[in-house]
């Protein structure tokens, strides 16, 4: 085996002094890699590693996403002394035949992407050795998303979708069973992967793939138009799971789109046609305003109270459910590690108002107390923050938790107006996507609206936004939901409140506004210049 410090991505010698440097600033299990290099390099874990990556690159071969010498894959070595960003790296080569690799064939690097060992060179007709052209893309995945395992796929699904509209800068995919494998996603979700432009050279990639992973914190995948997909997870199960329900949803896309059905919408129902040919699902659907000026509408923003839903439900039936059974839910859920993290979150909550002198505030004990002291205080606070009608995430989340249980218990049956669910059928079929925005959780909306008085409404709706991604009366909160949905222009998406303040910061960011009046709701300021309906069946 070689001992060549070499630089993996430009495939240069190094000066030995400066790559001894760098080995020896690396510890593992308290020990210097600069004294202990050989046997750790030969060690079970790090051979272990080799031989995983050797079977997994015939599989891949198999599924065809390694074939062509094309796709590569590299593994952190686990050793659970050491903290994942100082764990080595093992590299498959690049230009060899990927279902023929031996753990012998494999690199490994520093957790800076040092050459600390590369393969013997084979005879003719076996090319050199070198370290894979995708490097630069794996360590800069490793540094920004603390991965533990990176799969490059030259599969030909993950190719093909991102052809099917050119100008696309995101592949989005919602109601598939599968989108449950990809980290931090349910079925009801709207899945979102990137896509950038392809290069002559993959290294050339980097920088497209940097701004990728920065833009959308929640991908675990970016695509590469006419090339394949990086694909990354806390460890290879978690990367390899991640690859296979990614490749299913893309040769899904294509089928679909195949049949001339969308797979972007809660029904799948079929692509809209216009001009002759079927409507790519990136294309704007249109509809009318009251002047018959056609004006593009992709997207509809909903709120739930006063909107879809009476203010009374929220104020005389969820609030008062919460109240009434906080103590209960916190009692009989104490040792649950969701229970755990909402408490965890009220003490953060509690420890700020208290700092600033937040009226209802009182002090938690910490857990020595017993779990009676505990949760007697966090019933003061939450009564509290209810009586208030506070905003604030910590609170949400709970009452989400304890709302789930009612509806669960058929304890609690959602209320919607009566036009809600026609307009909501109308939008999906003429093919413009609805969200949710409201200050309650994402869990409390999609109870609200899977178990309404009219049913399981969730089909109809393409996601669901809350306080996680700002506050409803700040302008920035809009523009990020106008990002987050993918329209060109913020003007695109219209937005549906009986909240004055909501109107305007949503019309700075740039949003069609339209204010609802229903029985119940405050009344507006005297010329407040917005549109007013109050039916859905008015727009």
């Amino acid at each position: 085996m070689l001992q060549r410090h070499v630089t993996c991505f430009f495939h240069k010698w190094r000066p030995s002094i400066e790559a001894q440097s760098e080995m020896a600033a690396v510890a593992l299990n308290g020990v210097n890699l600069g004294t202990t290099s050989q046997a750790y390099l030969e060690s079970k874990p790090v051979n272990d590693t080799k031989v995983l990556i050797s079977d997994l690159c015939r599989q891949f071969y198999s599924l065809g996403w390694v074939s062509g010498t094309g796709g590569s894959i590299t593994i952190k070595v686990h050793d659970e002394s050491v903290p994942k960003p100082q764990q080595l790296v093992i590299m498959s080569p690049s230009g060899v035949q990927k279902e023929r690799m031996l753990p012998e064939d494999m690199y490994v690097l520093s957790p800076t992407g040092t050459v600390l060992s590369s393969p013997s060179p084979k005879p003719y007709p076996n090319k050199p050795p070198k370290c894979s052209d995708c490097g630069p893309l794996f360590m800069k995945a490793y540094e920004m998303c603390n991965a533990g395992a990176v799969i490059h796929s030259h599969g030909i699904e993950s190719c093909l979708v991102t052809m099917i509209n050119p100008s696309s800068k995101e592949f989005r995919i919602t109601h598939m069973e599968m989108i449950k494998g990809i980290k931090g996603h349910g079925y009801y979700d709207e899945l979102v992967v990137p896509i950038i432009e392809n290069t002559a050279y993959e290294y050339e990639l980097t920088e497209s793939l940097a701004k990728a992973i920065a833009a959308y914190p929640k991908a675990t995948a970016v695509l590469v138009r006419n090339h394949g997909i990086y694909i990354w997870g806390d460890s290879w199960i978690s990367a390899k799971t991640q690859a296979e329900c990614y490749h299913y949803l893309f040769d899904a896309a294509i089928k679909l789109n195949q049949l001339g059905l969308d797979w972007s919408t809660p029904l799948h129902g079929p692509l809209h046609v216009g001009s002759g040919k079927h409507r790519d699902v990136s294309v704007k659907a249109w509809t009318a305003d009251p002047d018959n000026n056609s004006k593009p509408r992709r997207c509809i923003v909903l709120d739930i109270e006063g909107t879809t839903t009476p203010i009374s439900f929220v104020t005389d039936v969820l609030f008062p459910y919460a109240r009434d059974n906080v103590e209960r839910h916190l009692s009989e859920t104490y040792d649950s590690a969701e229970t755990k993290d909402d408490i965890k979150l009220l003490r953060c909550q509690v420890q700020d108002d208290l700092e600033k002198g937040v009226a209802g505030a009182v002090p938690i004990p910490s857990d020595e107390a017993g779990k009676e002291e505990v949760v007697g205080a966090l019933v003061a606070n939450v009564e509290s923050m209810i009586k208030a009608d506070r905003k604030i995430t910590a609170l949400k989340q709970l009452q989400g938790h304890i709302w789930r249980t009612g509806f669960e218990k058929n304890e609690l049956k959602g209320v919607v107006f009566e036009d809600v669910p026609e307009a909501l059928m109308k939008w999906h079929d003429q093919g413009i996507k609805v969200y949710i925005y409201s200050s309650g959780s994402r869990l409390a909306q999609r109870l609200l609206f899977g178990y309404s008085n009219y049913g399981d409404l969730r089909k109809y709706l393409s996601g669901f936004f809350d306080t996680t991604v700002g506050n409803k009366r700040e302008t920035r909160s809009y523009a990020e939901i106008a990002e987050s949905v993918g329209v060109d222009r913020p003007s695109e998406v219209l937005f549906l409140t009986d909240v004055f303040q909501e109107a305007v910061a949503a019309k700075a960011a740039g949003l069609e506004v339209i204010v609802s009046i229903r029985p119940g709701n405050g009344p507006l300021p005297d010329s407040h210049g917005f549109k007013t309906i109050t039916s859905f069946s008015e727009i």
